[in-house]
């Protein structure tokens, strides 16, 4: 695959991937980083209201084509295979309560990804929900 040829498949799964994922107030983010001589890649999720940035699912590959492509493969299927969770939360300085949701696969890994690029300092968590199954 050409460089050329290349770029345009990114852009085309990165498309694809914001198509599925479809957050209405979000803007995703593609973050690319190497890790262990692979690509890994995060997908994440920056809320405009807020500001605050989480991890929406990380993946790895051997290029960023393929890191893309499984993220594609977990995004088609990941409602069926992990929970849904909400998180109340605030800012330690501020006294606004936030509503987050969040797919994983356990609670811990929720609190994870709402911690991502989040100093857990200057965050409290109020609660922690699984959500019913819908």
């Amino acid at each position: 695959m050409t460089a050329s040829e290349q770029n345009i498949e990114i852009n085309r799964l990165q498309k694809e991937i914001e198509k599925y994922i479809a957050l209405k107030q979000s803007n995703i983010i593609f973050d690319f980083h190497n890790h262990n001589d692979k690509i890994v890649l995060d997908v994440v999720t920056v809320n405009p209201r807020h500001h605050q940035s989480f991890l929406f699912h990380s993946t790895e590959g051997s290029t960023k084509v393929e890191a893309l492509t499984k993220m594609l493969n977990y995004i088609k299927e990941y409602k069926d295979k992990e929970s849904s969770y909400t998180i109340q939360w605030s800012l330690k300085d501020k006294q606004e309560l936030h509503t987050s949701y969040f797919m994983a696969n356990n609670i811990m890994m929720a609190i994870e990804k709402c911690f991502y690029g989040n100093d857990p300092s200057s965050m409290v968590i109020f609660s922690v929900v699984l959500n019913p199954i819908t």
